[in-house]
Protein backbone atom coordinates (compact mmCIF):
# COMPACT_ATOMS: atom_id res chain seq x y z
CA UNK A 1 0.00 0.00 0.00
CA UNK A 2 1.70 3.35 -0.91
CA UNK A 3 2.04 6.00 1.65
CA UNK A 4 -0.89 8.57 0.56
CA UNK A 5 -3.33 4.94 0.29
CA UNK A 6 -3.04 4.47 4.29
CA UNK A 7 -5.57 4.14 6.38
CA UNK A 8 -6.54 7.35 7.92
CA UNK A 9 -5.72 5.54 11.52
CA UNK A 10 -2.51 4.30 10.48
CA UNK A 11 0.39 5.32 12.94
CA UNK A 12 4.05 5.17 10.94
CA UNK A 13 6.32 4.99 13.91
CA UNK A 14 9.11 3.15 13.74
CA UNK A 15 9.12 2.92 9.85
CA UNK A 16 12.80 3.66 9.50
CA UNK A 17 13.95 0.79 11.67
CA UNK A 18 11.59 -1.39 10.16
CA UNK A 19 12.04 -0.55 6.82
CA UNK A 20 16.06 -1.14 6.91
CA UNK A 21 16.00 -4.46 8.31
CA UNK A 22 13.86 -5.33 6.32
CA UNK A 23 16.39 -4.56 3.62
CA UNK A 24 19.09 -7.15 5.29
CA UNK A 25 21.13 -6.81 8.19
CA UNK A 26 24.10 -8.62 9.05
CA UNK A 27 27.35 -8.52 10.93
CA UNK A 28 29.60 -5.30 9.21
CA UNK A 29 26.68 -3.57 9.69
CA UNK A 30 26.25 -3.80 12.76
CA UNK A 31 30.15 -3.68 13.90
CA UNK A 32 29.44 0.05 11.80
CA UNK A 33 26.26 1.10 13.71
CA UNK A 34 28.29 -0.07 16.91
CA UNK A 35 31.30 2.63 16.02
CA UNK A 36 29.22 5.50 15.15
CA UNK A 37 27.29 5.07 18.24
CA UNK A 38 30.20 5.40 20.29
CA UNK A 39 32.26 7.95 18.35
CA UNK A 40 28.91 10.27 18.80
CA UNK A 41 28.27 9.53 22.39
CA UNK A 42 31.79 10.76 22.98
CA UNK A 43 30.90 13.68 21.87
CA UNK A 44 27.31 14.06 23.27
CA UNK A 45 28.33 13.36 26.87
CA UNK A 46 29.47 16.42 27.82
CA UNK A 47 27.40 18.23 25.39
CA UNK A 48 24.52 16.92 26.80
CA UNK A 49 25.78 18.19 30.55
CA UNK A 50 26.50 21.65 28.91
CA UNK A 51 22.56 21.68 27.59
CA UNK A 52 20.59 21.40 30.62
CA UNK A 53 22.95 23.23 32.60
CA UNK A 54 21.92 25.86 30.38
CA UNK A 55 18.48 24.41 30.52
CA UNK A 56 18.57 25.76 34.00
CA UNK A 57 18.59 22.31 35.48
CA UNK A 58 21.38 19.37 37.12
CA UNK A 59 23.75 18.35 34.27
CA UNK A 60 22.15 15.04 34.84
CA UNK A 61 19.49 15.78 33.15
CA UNK A 62 20.57 16.35 29.92
CA UNK A 63 22.58 12.49 29.80
CA UNK A 64 19.13 11.11 31.26
CA UNK A 65 17.30 12.63 27.54
CA UNK A 66 20.09 11.30 25.40
CA UNK A 67 19.38 7.72 27.09
CA UNK A 68 15.60 7.77 27.54
CA UNK A 69 14.65 9.93 24.21
CA UNK A 70 17.55 8.89 22.44
CA UNK A 71 17.05 5.30 22.38
CA UNK A 72 13.43 5.44 21.86
CA UNK A 73 13.42 7.95 19.28
CA UNK A 74 15.61 6.45 17.75
CA UNK A 75 13.43 2.86 17.95
CA UNK A 76 9.99 4.62 17.11
CA UNK A 77 10.82 7.40 14.32
CA UNK A 78 11.22 8.17 11.01
CA UNK A 79 14.40 9.12 10.36
CA UNK A 80 17.33 6.59 9.51
CA UNK A 81 20.31 8.33 10.32
CA UNK A 82 19.07 11.03 12.91
CA UNK A 83 20.45 11.35 16.48
CA UNK A 84 18.44 12.70 19.35
CA UNK A 85 18.53 14.86 22.69
CA UNK A 86 19.23 18.07 24.17
CA UNK A 87 19.71 20.70 21.62
CA UNK A 88 20.82 24.07 21.97
CA UNK A 89 17.41 25.80 20.50
CA UNK A 90 15.82 24.64 23.32
CA UNK A 91 17.42 26.25 25.84
CA UNK A 92 16.15 30.37 24.99
CA UNK A 93 12.28 27.92 25.87
CA UNK A 94 13.22 25.90 28.44
CA UNK A 95 15.65 28.20 30.64
CA UNK A 96 12.73 30.82 31.71
CA UNK A 97 10.50 27.56 32.39
CA UNK A 98 13.28 26.03 34.70
CA UNK A 99 13.42 29.18 36.30
CA UNK A 100 10.05 30.11 37.02
CA UNK A 101 8.75 26.32 37.63
CA UNK A 102 11.81 24.54 38.79
CA UNK A 103 12.39 20.79 37.34
CA UNK A 104 9.15 19.62 37.97
CA UNK A 105 6.92 22.35 35.45
CA UNK A 106 10.41 22.06 32.82
CA UNK A 107 9.58 17.83 32.87
CA UNK A 108 5.73 18.40 32.91
CA UNK A 109 5.81 20.82 29.39
CA UNK A 110 8.35 18.29 28.18
CA UNK A 111 5.48 15.95 28.62
CA UNK A 112 2.84 18.18 26.82
CA UNK A 113 4.72 19.03 23.93
CA UNK A 114 5.55 15.52 23.10
CA UNK A 115 1.39 14.53 23.43
CA UNK A 116 1.26 17.28 21.05
CA UNK A 117 4.18 15.77 18.62
CA UNK A 118 2.27 12.73 19.05
CA UNK A 119 -1.17 14.58 17.84
CA UNK A 120 0.61 16.43 14.89
CA UNK A 121 2.09 13.00 13.62
CA UNK A 122 -0.70 11.26 13.92
CA UNK A 123 -3.00 14.16 12.07
CA UNK A 124 -0.03 13.54 8.99
CA UNK A 125 1.12 17.50 9.76
CA UNK A 126 4.56 16.34 9.06
CA UNK A 127 4.84 17.85 5.65
CA UNK A 128 3.14 21.18 6.88
CA UNK A 129 6.19 22.42 8.56
CA UNK A 130 8.16 23.41 5.33
CA UNK A 131 5.79 26.18 4.72
CA UNK A 132 6.96 27.90 7.76
CA UNK A 133 9.24 30.77 5.30
CA UNK A 134 12.91 30.59 5.10
CA UNK A 135 13.73 34.54 7.14
CA UNK A 136 11.04 33.46 9.54
CA UNK A 137 13.32 30.30 10.61
CA UNK A 138 16.92 32.24 9.40
CA UNK A 139 15.50 34.95 11.81
CA UNK A 140 14.66 33.22 14.58
CA UNK A 141 17.49 30.87 14.43
CA UNK A 142 20.09 34.02 14.69
CA UNK A 143 18.36 35.47 17.58
CA UNK A 144 18.16 31.83 19.28
CA UNK A 145 22.03 31.93 19.14
CA UNK A 146 22.15 35.35 20.88
CA UNK A 147 20.02 34.35 23.75
CA UNK A 148 22.11 31.24 24.35
CA UNK A 149 25.51 33.23 23.92
CA UNK A 150 24.03 35.80 26.57
CA UNK A 151 23.06 32.93 28.89
CA UNK A 152 26.82 31.76 28.99
CA UNK A 153 28.24 34.84 29.98
CA UNK A 154 28.25 34.21 33.97
CA UNK A 155 29.82 30.68 33.90
CA UNK A 156 32.11 32.00 31.22
CA UNK A 157 33.57 35.50 32.92
CA UNK A 158 32.77 33.67 36.56
CA UNK A 159 30.50 36.16 37.75
CA UNK A 160 28.06 36.88 40.64
CA UNK A 161 24.88 37.88 39.28
CA UNK A 162 21.89 39.39 41.78
CA UNK A 163 19.68 37.93 40.31
CA UNK A 164 19.08 35.51 36.53
CA UNK A 165 17.16 37.80 34.33
CA UNK A 166 14.53 36.29 31.89
CA UNK A 167 14.26 38.73 29.38
CA UNK A 168 17.93 39.73 27.50
CA UNK A 169 18.39 43.39 27.75
CA UNK A 170 18.01 42.58 31.59
CA UNK A 171 20.23 39.42 31.60
CA UNK A 172 22.67 42.21 29.66
CA UNK A 173 22.92 45.36 31.49
CA UNK A 174 23.17 42.92 34.95
CA UNK A 175 25.77 41.03 32.99
CA UNK A 176 27.63 44.70 32.04
CA UNK A 177 27.08 45.76 35.45
CA UNK A 178 29.23 42.77 36.99
CA UNK A 179 31.67 42.19 34.42
CA UNK A 180 34.54 44.44 36.05
CA UNK A 181 34.60 41.71 38.92
CA UNK A 182 35.25 38.99 36.70
CA UNK A 183 36.96 35.63 37.90
CA UNK A 184 40.13 35.41 36.50
CA UNK A 185 40.54 31.42 36.72
CA UNK A 186 37.24 30.74 35.39
CA UNK A 187 38.04 33.41 32.57
CA UNK A 188 41.44 31.72 31.62
CA UNK A 189 39.71 28.35 31.12
CA UNK A 190 36.69 29.48 29.19
CA UNK A 191 39.23 31.91 26.56
CA UNK A 192 41.32 28.54 26.41
CA UNK A 193 38.84 26.41 25.60
CA UNK A 194 36.93 28.17 23.19
CA UNK A 195 40.35 29.17 21.42
CA UNK A 196 40.75 25.79 21.15
CA UNK A 197 37.21 24.59 19.90
CA UNK A 198 37.85 26.98 17.14
CA UNK A 199 40.99 25.75 16.25
CA UNK A 200 41.22 22.31 16.46
CA UNK A 201 39.36 21.92 13.23
CA UNK A 202 41.52 23.65 10.56
CA UNK A 203 44.05 20.50 12.00
CA UNK A 204 41.33 18.12 10.72
CA UNK A 205 42.47 15.36 12.71
CA UNK A 206 39.29 13.39 12.67
CA UNK A 207 38.69 14.10 16.56
CA UNK A 208 35.70 16.07 17.71
CA UNK A 209 36.39 18.98 18.65
CA UNK A 210 33.89 19.17 21.57
CA UNK A 211 35.99 16.06 22.97
CA UNK A 212 39.26 17.68 22.60
CA UNK A 213 37.98 20.88 24.37
CA UNK A 214 36.34 19.71 27.19
CA UNK A 215 39.19 17.03 27.63
CA UNK A 216 41.98 19.93 27.44
CA UNK A 217 39.58 22.44 29.77
CA UNK A 218 39.40 19.18 32.73
CA UNK A 219 43.35 18.82 32.67
CA UNK A 220 44.10 22.33 32.77
CA UNK A 221 42.15 23.76 35.31
CA UNK A 222 43.25 20.56 37.24
CA UNK A 223 47.25 20.84 36.63
CA UNK A 224 46.34 24.52 37.82
CA UNK A 225 44.47 23.79 40.77
CA UNK A 226 47.06 22.06 41.97
CA UNK A 227 50.50 24.20 41.16
CA UNK A 228 49.09 27.52 41.05
CA UNK A 229 48.02 29.08 44.31
CA UNK A 230 44.74 30.23 44.44
CA UNK A 231 43.44 29.46 40.84
CA UNK A 232 40.06 27.80 41.52
CA UNK A 233 37.64 27.34 38.92
CA UNK A 234 34.00 26.14 39.18
CA UNK A 235 33.20 22.68 38.57
CA UNK A 236 30.31 20.36 37.60
CA UNK A 237 31.21 18.75 41.43
CA UNK A 238 31.26 22.48 43.20
CA UNK A 239 28.05 23.67 41.51
CA UNK A 240 26.10 20.60 42.09
CA UNK A 241 24.84 17.89 44.10
CA UNK A 242 22.61 15.00 44.94
CA UNK A 243 20.89 13.17 47.31
CA UNK A 244 21.59 9.25 48.09
CA UNK A 245 20.79 7.59 51.25
CA UNK A 246 19.73 10.68 53.04
CA UNK A 247 23.66 12.36 52.39
CA UNK A 248 24.37 15.15 50.31
CA UNK A 249 26.99 14.48 47.61
CA UNK A 250 28.84 16.63 45.11
CA UNK A 251 28.82 15.98 41.23
CA UNK A 252 26.13 13.87 39.27
CA UNK A 253 24.57 10.49 40.42
CA UNK A 254 25.69 7.42 39.01
CA UNK A 255 22.29 5.86 38.54
CA UNK A 256 19.23 6.46 36.43
CA UNK A 257 16.45 8.36 38.36
CA UNK A 258 13.72 6.10 39.85
CA UNK A 259 10.29 6.21 37.23
CA UNK A 260 8.21 8.67 38.63
CA UNK A 261 5.44 10.99 37.04
CA UNK A 262 7.21 14.38 36.00
CA UNK A 263 4.99 16.81 37.78
CA UNK A 264 5.71 14.84 40.85
CA UNK A 265 9.07 16.08 40.82
CA UNK A 266 10.70 19.18 42.92
CA UNK A 267 9.03 22.83 41.84
CA UNK A 268 11.25 25.89 43.02
CA UNK A 269 10.14 25.34 46.32
CA UNK A 270 11.74 21.79 46.61
CA UNK A 271 8.55 20.35 47.05
CA UNK A 272 6.50 17.79 44.08
CA UNK A 273 5.13 20.20 42.21
CA UNK A 274 1.81 18.58 41.60
CA UNK A 275 -0.95 18.59 38.51
CA UNK A 276 -3.38 20.97 38.32
CA UNK A 277 -5.48 22.71 35.57
CA UNK A 278 -3.91 25.96 36.30
CA UNK A 279 -0.50 24.01 35.97
CA UNK A 280 -1.55 22.87 32.30
CA UNK A 281 -2.90 25.88 31.77
CA UNK A 282 0.34 27.89 32.37
CA UNK A 283 2.56 25.63 30.96
CA UNK A 284 0.56 25.25 27.73
CA UNK A 285 1.93 28.36 25.47
CA UNK A 286 5.45 27.00 26.51
CA UNK A 287 4.90 23.45 25.75
CA UNK A 288 3.62 24.75 22.35
CA UNK A 289 7.03 26.40 21.69
CA UNK A 290 8.33 23.12 22.51
CA UNK A 291 6.14 21.00 20.12
CA UNK A 292 6.94 23.41 17.27
CA UNK A 293 10.54 24.49 17.64
CA UNK A 294 11.12 20.21 17.99
CA UNK A 295 9.45 19.26 14.93
CA UNK A 296 11.00 22.33 12.91
CA UNK A 297 13.97 21.02 13.84
CA UNK A 298 13.91 17.52 13.96
CA UNK A 299 12.43 17.57 10.30
CA UNK A 300 15.12 20.07 9.34
CA UNK A 301 17.42 17.17 10.90
CA UNK A 302 16.22 14.60 8.64
CA UNK A 303 16.06 16.18 5.71
CA UNK A 304 19.91 17.28 6.58
CA UNK A 305 20.87 13.33 6.83
CA UNK A 306 18.71 12.75 3.59
CA UNK A 307 20.49 14.80 1.54
CA UNK A 308 24.34 13.14 2.75
CA UNK A 309 22.90 9.53 2.22
CA UNK A 310 19.97 9.83 -0.50
CA UNK A 311 17.88 8.18 1.93
CA UNK A 312 13.96 9.41 2.76
CA UNK A 313 12.51 9.77 5.65
CA UNK A 314 8.80 9.51 7.07
CA UNK A 315 7.93 13.12 8.28
CA UNK A 316 4.96 11.80 10.15
CA UNK A 317 6.83 8.88 11.66
CA UNK A 318 9.34 11.26 12.89
CA UNK A 319 6.96 13.36 14.61
CA UNK A 320 5.14 10.76 16.09
CA UNK A 321 8.58 9.10 17.32
CA UNK A 322 10.00 12.35 18.29
CA UNK A 323 6.71 12.67 20.63
CA UNK A 324 7.14 9.36 22.26
CA UNK A 325 10.65 10.01 23.38
CA UNK A 326 9.48 13.31 24.74
CA UNK A 327 6.31 11.86 26.43
CA UNK A 328 7.96 8.89 28.11
CA UNK A 329 11.67 10.62 29.02
CA UNK A 330 9.77 12.70 31.62
CA UNK A 331 9.13 9.88 33.68
CA UNK A 332 12.72 9.56 34.16
CA UNK A 333 13.71 13.47 34.30
CA UNK A 334 14.60 13.77 30.70
CA UNK A 335 13.86 17.10 29.55
CA UNK A 336 12.65 18.45 26.03
CA UNK A 337 14.54 16.28 22.91
CA UNK A 338 14.91 17.17 19.37
CA UNK A 339 17.07 15.70 16.57
CA UNK A 340 20.62 17.10 17.29
CA UNK A 341 21.92 18.22 13.95
CA UNK A 342 25.57 18.11 14.85
CA UNK A 343 25.48 14.61 15.88
CA UNK A 344 22.97 13.36 13.07
CA UNK A 345 26.53 14.90 10.95
CA UNK A 346 28.54 12.93 12.83
CA UNK A 347 26.80 9.67 13.11
CA UNK A 348 26.67 9.84 9.36
CA UNK A 349 30.21 10.41 8.81
CA UNK A 350 31.03 7.72 11.63
CA UNK A 351 29.73 5.37 8.93
CA UNK A 352 26.57 4.98 10.72
CA UNK A 353 23.88 2.14 9.08
CA UNK A 354 20.71 2.29 10.45
CA UNK A 355 18.55 3.65 13.64
CA UNK A 356 20.79 1.00 15.54
CA UNK A 357 23.49 3.44 15.71
CA UNK A 358 21.63 5.95 17.41
CA UNK A 359 20.44 3.55 20.00
CA UNK A 360 24.25 2.41 20.72
CA UNK A 361 24.63 6.05 21.20
CA UNK A 362 22.49 6.10 24.07
CA UNK A 363 23.81 2.96 26.04
CA UNK A 364 26.74 4.33 25.30
CA UNK A 365 25.98 7.43 27.10
CA UNK A 366 24.30 4.83 30.03
CA UNK A 367 27.48 3.29 30.36
CA UNK A 368 29.78 6.57 31.02
CA UNK A 369 26.76 7.79 33.46
CA UNK A 370 27.36 4.27 35.22
CA UNK A 371 30.79 3.74 35.16
CA UNK A 372 32.61 7.52 34.80
CA UNK A 373 30.08 9.87 36.89
CA UNK A 374 32.40 11.20 39.66
CA UNK A 375 35.22 11.88 36.82
CA UNK A 376 32.34 14.05 35.10
CA UNK A 377 32.95 16.61 37.81
CA UNK A 378 35.63 17.43 37.31
CA UNK A 379 34.56 19.50 34.27
CA UNK A 380 34.50 22.91 34.45
CA UNK A 381 31.58 25.56 34.08
CA UNK A 382 33.58 27.92 31.93
CA UNK A 383 34.75 25.36 29.85
CA UNK A 384 31.17 24.03 29.49
CA UNK A 385 30.26 27.41 28.91
CA UNK A 386 32.73 27.84 25.82
CA UNK A 387 31.32 24.67 24.83
CA UNK A 388 27.92 26.53 24.36
CA UNK A 389 29.35 29.82 22.89
CA UNK A 390 30.76 27.54 20.11
CA UNK A 391 27.20 26.03 19.56
CA UNK A 392 25.32 29.14 19.31
CA UNK A 393 27.82 30.18 16.95
CA UNK A 394 26.94 27.62 14.60
CA UNK A 395 23.39 27.09 15.08
CA UNK A 396 23.20 31.49 14.62
CA UNK A 397 23.08 30.91 10.84
CA UNK A 398 25.04 33.83 10.04
CA UNK A 399 25.82 33.13 6.33
CA UNK A 400 22.17 32.90 5.70
CA UNK A 401 21.22 36.10 7.35
CA UNK A 402 23.75 38.08 5.24
CA UNK A 403 22.66 36.24 2.33
CA UNK A 404 18.96 37.13 2.34
CA UNK A 405 20.17 40.76 3.45
CA UNK A 406 21.87 40.53 -0.54
CA UNK A 407 19.41 39.13 -2.56
CA UNK A 408 16.01 39.40 -0.96
CA UNK A 409 13.47 42.01 -1.28
CA UNK A 410 12.76 44.20 1.21
CA UNK A 411 9.64 42.32 2.39
CA UNK A 412 11.64 39.61 3.47
CA UNK A 413 14.19 41.30 4.94
CA UNK A 414 11.77 42.86 6.97
CA UNK A 415 10.26 39.37 8.32
CA UNK A 416 13.96 38.11 8.90
CA UNK A 417 14.75 41.48 11.18
CA UNK A 418 11.41 41.51 12.58
CA UNK A 419 11.65 37.48 13.55
CA UNK A 420 15.05 38.43 15.08
CA UNK A 421 14.27 41.32 17.34
CA UNK A 422 11.12 39.63 18.63
CA UNK A 423 13.26 36.32 19.40
CA UNK A 424 16.29 38.15 21.31
CA UNK A 425 13.68 40.59 23.24
CA UNK A 426 10.75 38.47 23.83
CA UNK A 427 10.22 34.81 22.66
CA UNK A 428 10.27 32.29 20.15
CA UNK A 429 6.58 31.49 20.10
CA UNK A 430 5.99 35.23 19.65
CA UNK A 431 8.55 35.93 16.68
CA UNK A 432 7.41 32.97 14.95
CA UNK A 433 3.40 33.56 15.40
CA UNK A 434 4.36 37.43 14.06
CA UNK A 435 6.83 36.35 11.29
CA UNK A 436 4.91 33.95 9.99
CA UNK A 437 1.20 35.86 9.86
CA UNK A 438 3.35 38.87 8.75
CA UNK A 439 5.11 37.41 5.49
CA UNK A 440 1.97 35.67 4.60
CA UNK A 441 0.30 39.04 4.18
CA UNK A 442 3.25 40.28 2.71
CA UNK A 443 3.06 36.95 0.47
CA UNK A 444 -0.74 37.85 -0.07
CA UNK A 445 0.30 41.38 -0.84
CA UNK A 446 2.80 40.21 -3.00
CA UNK A 447 0.28 37.64 -4.51
CA UNK A 448 -3.01 40.29 -5.40
CA UNK A 449 -0.25 42.55 -7.21
CA UNK A 450 -0.27 39.92 -9.46
CA UNK A 451 -3.82 39.83 -10.08
CA UNK A 452 -5.73 42.21 -11.82
CA UNK A 453 -8.72 42.51 -14.57
CA UNK A 454 -8.74 44.71 -17.52
CA UNK A 455 -11.09 46.06 -19.88
CA UNK A 456 -9.84 44.59 -23.30
CA UNK A 457 -10.54 47.34 -26.09
CA UNK A 458 -8.76 46.05 -28.99
CA UNK A 459 -8.60 42.62 -30.66
CA UNK A 460 -8.14 39.64 -28.01
CA UNK A 461 -5.70 37.35 -29.82
CA UNK A 462 -7.58 34.10 -28.99
CA UNK A 463 -10.16 35.63 -31.31
CA UNK A 464 -10.92 35.25 -34.46
CA UNK A 465 -12.71 38.49 -35.42
CA UNK A 466 -13.50 41.69 -33.76
CA UNK A 467 -15.92 41.30 -30.78
CA UNK A 468 -19.21 42.76 -32.04
CA UNK A 469 -20.76 46.20 -31.46
CA UNK A 470 -22.16 46.65 -27.76
CA UNK A 471 -20.33 43.38 -26.15
CA UNK A 472 -17.30 43.87 -23.78
CA UNK A 473 -14.69 42.02 -23.06
CA UNK A 474 -12.74 41.91 -19.29
CA UNK A 475 -10.04 39.83 -18.45
CA UNK A 476 -9.14 38.52 -15.54
CA UNK A 477 -5.78 37.14 -14.75
CA UNK A 478 -4.16 35.73 -11.20
CA UNK A 479 -5.18 33.84 -8.40
CA UNK A 480 -8.86 34.62 -6.94
CA UNK A 481 -8.31 34.75 -3.89
CA UNK A 482 -9.43 36.95 -0.56
CA UNK A 483 -6.48 39.14 -0.96
CA UNK A 484 -7.02 40.33 -4.46
CA UNK A 485 -10.50 40.03 -5.43
CA UNK A 486 -11.76 43.26 -5.19
CA UNK A 487 -8.60 44.08 -6.76
CA UNK A 488 -9.14 41.67 -9.70
CA UNK A 489 -12.93 42.50 -10.29
CA UNK A 490 -12.50 46.70 -9.78
CA UNK A 491 -12.55 47.00 -13.38
CA UNK A 492 -16.21 45.60 -13.50
CA UNK A 493 -17.12 48.33 -11.06
CA UNK A 494 -17.44 51.26 -14.08
CA UNK A 495 -18.29 50.38 -17.50
CA UNK A 496 -19.78 53.39 -18.60
CA UNK A 497 -22.93 53.72 -21.44
CA UNK A 498 -24.99 50.17 -20.80
CA UNK A 499 -23.52 47.80 -22.98
CA UNK A 500 -25.41 44.51 -24.74
CA UNK A 501 -23.82 42.12 -23.15
CA UNK A 502 -20.42 41.83 -21.18
CA UNK A 503 -17.96 38.83 -21.17
CA UNK A 504 -15.97 38.07 -18.18
CA UNK A 505 -12.67 35.71 -19.23
CA UNK A 506 -11.20 34.00 -16.67
CA UNK A 507 -9.42 31.45 -18.30
CA UNK A 508 -5.90 33.14 -16.58
CA UNK A 509 -7.12 32.56 -12.96
CA UNK A 510 -5.48 29.18 -11.86
CA UNK A 511 -7.52 29.53 -7.80
CA UNK A 512 -10.27 30.88 -6.71
CA UNK A 513 -11.71 31.09 -2.97
CA UNK A 514 -14.99 31.99 -1.80
CA UNK A 515 -14.01 35.09 -1.58
CA UNK A 516 -13.09 35.50 -5.29
CA UNK A 517 -16.82 33.78 -6.13
CA UNK A 518 -18.46 36.05 -3.75
CA UNK A 519 -16.45 39.00 -5.92
CA UNK A 520 -17.12 37.15 -9.15
CA UNK A 521 -21.36 36.76 -8.03
CA UNK A 522 -21.23 40.18 -6.89
CA UNK A 523 -20.15 41.26 -10.65
CA UNK A 524 -22.74 39.30 -12.33
CA UNK A 525 -25.96 39.91 -10.07
CA UNK A 526 -24.88 43.74 -10.67
CA UNK A 527 -24.40 43.25 -14.41
CA UNK A 528 -27.98 40.96 -14.59
CA UNK A 529 -30.02 43.99 -12.59
CA UNK A 530 -28.91 46.32 -15.46
CA UNK A 531 -30.08 44.01 -17.94
CA UNK A 532 -26.68 42.85 -19.53
CA UNK A 533 -26.24 39.77 -20.30
CA UNK A 534 -22.91 38.30 -18.81
CA UNK A 535 -20.90 35.42 -20.15
CA UNK A 536 -18.39 33.57 -18.05
CA UNK A 537 -15.16 32.66 -20.34
CA UNK A 538 -12.69 30.19 -19.47
CA UNK A 539 -14.86 28.25 -16.71
CA UNK A 540 -12.38 25.28 -16.02
CA UNK A 541 -10.36 23.75 -13.52
CA UNK A 542 -10.75 24.44 -9.64
CA UNK A 543 -12.77 27.56 -10.32
CA UNK A 544 -15.37 25.49 -12.08
CA UNK A 545 -15.56 22.94 -9.22
CA UNK A 546 -15.92 26.13 -7.23
CA UNK A 547 -18.82 27.80 -9.46
CA UNK A 548 -20.22 24.21 -9.78
CA UNK A 549 -20.84 23.54 -5.95
CA UNK A 550 -21.70 27.05 -5.47
CA UNK A 551 -24.92 26.66 -7.91
CA UNK A 552 -23.90 28.90 -10.50
CA UNK A 553 -25.44 27.61 -13.58
CA UNK A 554 -26.26 28.87 -17.08
CA UNK A 555 -29.14 31.22 -17.06
CA UNK A 556 -31.26 31.12 -20.36
CA UNK A 557 -30.65 34.62 -21.72
CA UNK A 558 -29.05 36.02 -18.52
CA UNK A 559 -25.88 34.07 -17.97
CA UNK A 560 -23.67 32.00 -20.03
CA UNK A 561 -20.88 29.40 -18.49
CA UNK A 562 -18.21 28.80 -21.36
CA UNK A 563 -15.12 26.48 -21.11
CA UNK A 564 -13.44 28.83 -23.69
CA UNK A 565 -13.40 32.57 -25.24
CA UNK A 566 -14.37 31.43 -28.69
CA UNK A 567 -17.03 29.25 -27.71
CA UNK A 568 -18.47 32.31 -25.38
CA UNK A 569 -18.24 34.77 -28.06
CA UNK A 570 -20.18 32.46 -30.49
CA UNK A 571 -22.65 32.33 -27.96
CA UNK A 572 -23.34 35.88 -27.06
CA UNK A 573 -23.45 36.10 -31.17
CA UNK A 574 -26.42 33.69 -30.97
CA UNK A 575 -28.28 34.95 -28.31
CA UNK A 576 -27.76 38.41 -29.63
CA UNK A 577 -29.16 37.35 -33.26
CA UNK A 578 -32.25 35.84 -32.41
CA UNK A 579 -33.18 37.72 -29.25
CA UNK A 580 -36.03 39.17 -31.73
CA UNK A 581 -37.11 36.50 -32.21
CA UNK A 582 -37.41 35.16 -28.69
CA UNK A 583 -35.94 32.43 -29.01
CA UNK A 584 -33.42 30.64 -26.17
CA UNK A 585 -30.23 28.77 -27.32
CA UNK A 586 -29.13 28.41 -23.92
CA UNK A 587 -29.30 25.04 -22.77
CA UNK A 588 -26.74 22.77 -21.62
CA UNK A 589 -25.21 23.62 -17.88
CA UNK A 590 -21.37 23.52 -17.37
CA UNK A 591 -19.58 20.33 -16.59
Amino acid sequence: MKPDQKHPFYLPFGSALRDKLRGGYDLAKLRADLLAGVTVGIVAVPLTMALAIGSGVPPQYGLYTAIVAGLLIALTGGSRYSVSGPTAAFIVILHPIAEKYGLGGLVTAGFMAGMMMITMGVARMGKLIQFIPHPVTTGFATGIAVVIASLQFKDFFGLQLAVQPEHFLERLWWVGHALPNFHTPDLVIGAATLTLLLWWPRLKTGWPAPLIGVIAATTLAWLLNRFVEGFEVATIASRFSYVRDGHILPGIPAFLPHFLPPWQLPGLDGQPLGLSLSLVKELLGPAMAIALLGAMKSLLCAVVADGMTGTKHDPDAELIGQGIGNVVAPFFGGIAASGALARTVSNIRAGARSPLAAVFNALFVLLVLLALAPLLGYMPMAGLAALLLQGAWNMSEHQHFRHIFRVASGSDILVLLVCFGLTVIFDMVMAISVGVVLASLLFMSRMAELSGGKHVEADHPHLESPLPEGVRLYEVTGSLFFGAAEKAMSALHDIGARPRAVIIDISGVTVMDVSGLVALDSAIERLLGDGVLVAVAGVHGQPALLMRRAGLRNMPGKLLLSASLPQALMRVRRYLGESASGQSLLTDAIT
